[in-house]
């Protein structure tokens, strides 16, 4: 089955990522969400949790938190992310990835994205894709969605940006999965 990751800090906007993946689900996908959260509890649960995101990392998440360093803290989960999205891939359980976020949590998610193959889809929804991208994008085919307002609940206009997203990677996905299963 086509599987979409979506990779995010579930402790700040877990609802949005649960709305997303029942969007996706909807799609006919199947989605395994990674948190990459660190300050406040998760919102939701992930199937890969922050715990296990930092262990990808070499390092405990209480550690990051007692750190209280969001810089550290956002370097090393984008180590971790990376290192289990490429296994996720090599394993045939990634046919796409979305993220949705501020400037730390796209520096975790595109940090991940950027870890993946030219045509592996990546689609970042992020306050920051209005600006200059470059340190987010890179040499990479991340594409960027600017979600007009901020990623903080369910409203009127964010709805119709994240069901945009959510079909969009669903769509994507789809086609990776013929290209990467033909001969």
């Amino acid at each position: 089955m086509v599987t979409v990751v979506l990779i995010g800090t579930l402790d700040t906007k877990g609802k949005e990522y649960e709305y997303v993946r029942n969007l996706i689900v909807a799609e006919g996908c199947h989605v395994i969400t990674v948190d990459v959260g660190v300050m406040d509890s998760p919102q939701m649960q992930a199937d890969i949790p922050r715990e296990q995101v930092a262990e990808a990392a070499d390092i405990e998440l209480q550690a990051l938190i007692e750190q209280k360093d969001r810089g550290f803290a956002i370097e090393r989960m984008s180590q971790g992310a990376s290192v289990l999205v490429r296994r996720l891939y090599a394993e045939g359980k990634l046919h796409g990835i979305l993220a949705l976020g501020g400037s730390g949590g796209s520096s975790i998610a595109t940090h991940a994205m950027r870890s993946l193959p030219i045509g592996v889809p990546k689609l970042m929804v992020s306050t920051i894709a209005s600006g200059d991208t470059s340190s987010y994008v890179g040499q990479s085919d991340i594409t960027m969605m600017y979600p007009i307002v901020d990623i903080a609940g369910i409203n009127s206009i964010s709805e119709r940006i994240l069901t945009n997203a959510a079909a969009a990677i669903a769509a994507m996905a789809r086609a990776a999965d013929g290209f990467r299963n033909s001969p």
